[in-house]
């Protein structure tokens, strides 16, 4: 029986390789890329007896899936196809091994709710069998081009998540011409492909070629699976998710609208992606102004977290500051303080006060009561962002730019405690020095993080910046303009404190800070092109206005004229900016 065994394998493994040579003279000549195929050659030398494991840290996909894996059965690999194969056997005098079909259409899934192209062979034959994947009309789907696929995909994915995305857009589009080659123009490996590429333009913003991707993904799924499918609602999740990042809010609501349906028929209400939807859908109802249903939406899906046992999760947290933000928009400080109350709980128990993200969540505890205004609150949060500054300092660089941001907020809590003081002069004096004392600090750390990074920046357009430096080029200029207008506010609280006699410098003083201020947004804002950053435009308004309060009620000379705006002047650029 041994005997017959051996001779019935090594008659099953003539026959495949002869369909696999077959099927490749049919195609295009078999030659990989320049830099794949020497890989993949290397890679089947250096490993003896089966190639499969060395080949698979190439080529199998790493899935950075989100919390959408959408399919009936998650088939493992344990070939890379036929070309691989082939050049193993042409190249090396190793037995060959057992191999099985080539890899399952998967989709990479770069955003919140990837799409799984569901197998579109038949099922994987077990461990001891020889064969090659087909499809249901029985052709062969294991060629040049699959395998090529699979290549530009992987790498795709890889140069995306390092940020270059121009390298990995033409990964992308050639994994989708591969795939149309490869899989046929209507299989869901195109869609798989359609979904990275759409992904990776919604990224770059690119819209009017985002769009078209998703709609061409949808309509694939569709004709393959019907329209009740579970994968055709997480590429209608998809869709959705682009058409809110648009604030195309009716588009996006229509999406997750048929997504929740079909979850909740397939996966039920208890499933944490059927709540992965209802959250969305209730962020479109929250900025279409239906506050009560979008909070009974986000409810739900939190809760649904909750009994899955997922109530300390990042992705539970995440909702829970989205229900704390819907609750602040609607002045409803109450629910706000209470739901964050149950944030930093939830994270200072997990990872203590040497986390960041313990950190954030107390400085946002602090802000919410310094909204909220009493002075046991404001007392309260002065105490909160003391202990968020004392953890920062252990676990950042003294320049880094948080600490700026922790002192900015600091001060301003003190200039609120003043105005809660009744006429105890030296109790105020005290206040409003530890206030400036921070402000100052915050100012200093604040230029210094903008000058470095402009200067690491010098040779490269704002433009061609990575998004990180980017925003902390923003960041840094919206916290410097900040820092200088709430310094001026003190210069002109301090003139309460202060006899006539001193008062004219005061307001010199004020009136310096926000030059200042204006003169940040004209050398950082307008060449990095900051400018037309709401933050930005929104805090350079109110510094214009500021100044023109005091040029109205002031006769200061103390300032070179020709620094000194006239009124007039400054009215007129508040009328350009809010035009």
């Amino acid at each position: 029986m041994g005997g017959v065994t051996v001779m019935m394998k090594t008659k099953l493994r003539s026959l495949a390789f002869k369909l696999a040579r077959s099927s490749q003279s049919q195609s295009q000549p078999r030659v990989l890329s320049a830099n794949t195929r020497p890989v993949l050659i290397k890679t089947v030398h250096s490993t003896p007896g089966t190639p499969e494991p060395r080949i698979r840290k190439f080529l199998e996909p790493r899935f950075h899936f989100a919390r959408f894996c959408y399919h009936d059965r998650l088939f493992t690999p344990r070939s890379w196809g036929l070309r691989l194969l082939e050049v193993h056997n042409s190249q090396s005098s190793a037995s060959s091994s057992t191999l099985t079909a080539l890899l399952p259409a998967l989709c990479l899934g770069l955003g919140l709710s990837p799409v799984l192209a569901e197998d579109a062979s038949t099922e994987v034959t077990s461990a001891e069998s020889i064969g090659l994947q087909k499809i249901d009309d029985g052709s062969v789907v294991s060629n040049i081009h699959t395998s090529k696929w699979r290549v530009f995909t992987d790498s795709g994915r890889d140069l995306f998540l390092q940020g270059k995305l121009e390298d990995a857009e033409r990964l992308f589009m050639g994994a989708l011409e591969e795939a149309r080659q490869g899989f046929g123009e209507r299989d869901p490996h195109v869609a798989s492909a359609c979904n990275n590429l759409a992904e990776l333009y919604r990224v770059k913003k690119a819209c009017d070629k985002a769009e078209p991707l998703y709609l061409e993904a949808v309509n694939i799924l569709e004709e393959s699976y019907g329209h009740e499918d579970i994968r055709v609602g997480a590429a209608l999740h998809n869709l959705g998710q682009f058409y809110l990042v648009q604030k195309e809010l009716d588009g996006a609501r229509a999406c997750y609208e048929r997504a929740l349906k079909i979850k909740r028929r397939v996966l039920g209400e208890g499933h944490a992606d059927y709540a992965e939807t209802m959250y969305h859908l209730g962020k479109v109802l929250h900025l279409q102004g239906k506050g009560n249903d979008a909070e009974a939406l986000i409810k739900d899906s939190i809760r649904i977290l909750e009994e899955g046992g997922q109530g300390e999760s990042f992705l539970c947290m995440r909702r829970l500051q989205y229900l704390v933000q819907i609750y602040i928009s609607s002045s409803n400080f109450t629910d706000a303080l209470k739901i964050q109350r149950k944030i930093l709980h939830t994270v200072e128990v997990s990872k203590g006060w040497e986390s960041l993200e313990t950190v954030i969540a107390a400085e946002r505890l602090a802000l919410i009561l310094e909204s909220e205004g009493g002075q046991g609150s404001l007392m309260e949060a002065k105490l909160l962002l003391q202990r968020c500054l004392d953890s920062r300092r252990k676990l950042l660089r003294d320049d880094n730019i948080q600490i700026a941001a922790n002192m900015l907020h600091m001060a301003r809590v003190e200039l609120l405690l003043h105005s809660k003081t009744q006429g105890n002069i030296s109790e105020a004096t005290a206040i409003i020095d530890n206030a400036k004392h921070l402000l100052s600090n915050a100012i200093r750390i604040a230029q210094q993080a903008l000058d470095k990074l402009i200067k690491q920046g010098a040779k490269s357009k704002p433009s061609q910046l990575s998004r990180t430096d980017a925003y902390s080029e923003r960041t840094s200029l919206l916290i410097l303009m900040q820092a200088l207008n709430a310094l001026s506010q003190l210069e002109v609280t301090k003139v309460e404190l202060h006899e006539p006699v001193e008062k004219e410098m005061l307001h010199s003083e004020a009136e310096k800070a926000l030059l200042d201020c204006i003169s940040a947004f004209k050398q950082y804002g307008i060449q990095r092109s900051l400018s037309n950053f709401g933050d930005i435009k929104g805090e350079y308004l109110s510094c214009l206005k500021h100044l023109s309060a005091l040029l109205t009620h002031s006769n200061s000379n103390g300032l070179k004229q020709t620094r000194r705006p006239s009124l007039q002047e400054v009215l007129d650029e508040i009328k350009r900016v809010e035009g």
